[in-house]
């Protein structure tokens, strides 16, 4: 990824003049917000003529300033924080409103993304798999964690990777055509990722990519790669479409070795309740 505006300044401050030090130090202070801000508001708001605020945004590498407000959007794609819209959370429970349907529009794409014969596809290898490893890094990682935990209760086998401060080779090394990894690769992904794909040819088990459209690169070097959309009203990411998901997958395993996962289901229960380890 190229430097984004704010590297770009850190890189340039020292070498700005004063008028531009301030326009560019009220930038860094309100990044969360840039692209809520006119050329006219930065003028005004740091009291320096629009001609320095051009100026600052050319030495940047910018033609003016709308090309910085798309800049701004296309960092918010990428999963950074920004307040692209100052309305977004205004308006009493019009908020809710907008929230609501934001996450509607995202299950449904989810659900129109997934065909049927895929989903079922998947299931089997749930069921069938000798062992299955859910693997997240960053913000995946508990999503990653919550699928374990939902699998885990109608299969045995299911392994959360990596651990806590720790390495995720070992965790790997072994796994065969019988196994199944579930990968989760949400946007702002760490440079290891690629790497950890990569790895898998030459690693013979099935993958399971779940991910919103930036892993769509991936495709190829996987088994499957179900879409999730993280489009939220704001600065931040919603992850309730993967969370659906998620249910979607361990209910359908549930209901594929429905005997079994009832069984397991209630032996576990039985040992909640010998160890006492949940509340009434």
């Amino acid at each position: 990824m190229t430097p984004h505006i704010g590297q770009r300044i850190t890189a340039q401050y020292a070498e700005l003049s004063t008028q531009e030090q301030r326009v560019a130090a009220f930038i860094l202070d309100h990044f969360d917000d840039l692209a809520m801000y006119s050329a006219a508001d930065l003028s005004r708001l740091t009291g320096v003529s629009k001609s320095t605020v051009s100026r600052l945004f050319r030495r940047l590498g910018f033609d003016n300033y709308q090309a910085v407000k798309v800049h701004a959007r296309q960092l918010r794609s990428l999963g950074m924080p920004l307040v692209t819209d100052a309305d977004a959370m205004a308006g009493d429970g019009e908020r809710f409103k907008r929230h609501l349907q934001r996450e509607e529009e995202n299950l449904r794409r989810v659900l129109a993304g997934i065909e049927p014969q895929v989903f079922e596809e998947i299931v089997r290898c749930l069921d069938g798999a000798r062992q299955v490893v859910t693997v997240g890094f960053r913000n995946s990682y508990p999503l990653a964690m919550h699928c374990r935990q939902q699998l885990i209760q109608a299969r045995e086998q299911v392994r959360l990777a990596p651990e806590p401060n720790q390495s995720l080779a070992e965790e790997l090394i072994g796994l065969g055509k019988e196994d199944l990894v579930i990968l989760f690769g949400f946007r702002r992904r760490p440079r290891i990722f690629e790497d950890v794909v990569s790895a898998f040819d030459s690693i013979p088990c099935r993958v399971l990519l779940i991910a919103d459209a930036t892993a769509a690169g991936f495709e190829r070097q996987v088994d499957w790669r179900l879409e999730c959309p993280l489009d939220s009203i704001s600065a931040f990411d919603s992850y309730a479409s993967a969370m659906s998901l998620i249910s979607l997958l361990a209910n359908g395993l549930l209901h594929h070795r429905l005997a079994q996962g009832r069984a397991r289901i209630d032996a576990v229960s039985e040992l909640y309740g010998r160890l006492d380890e949940l509340a009434p």
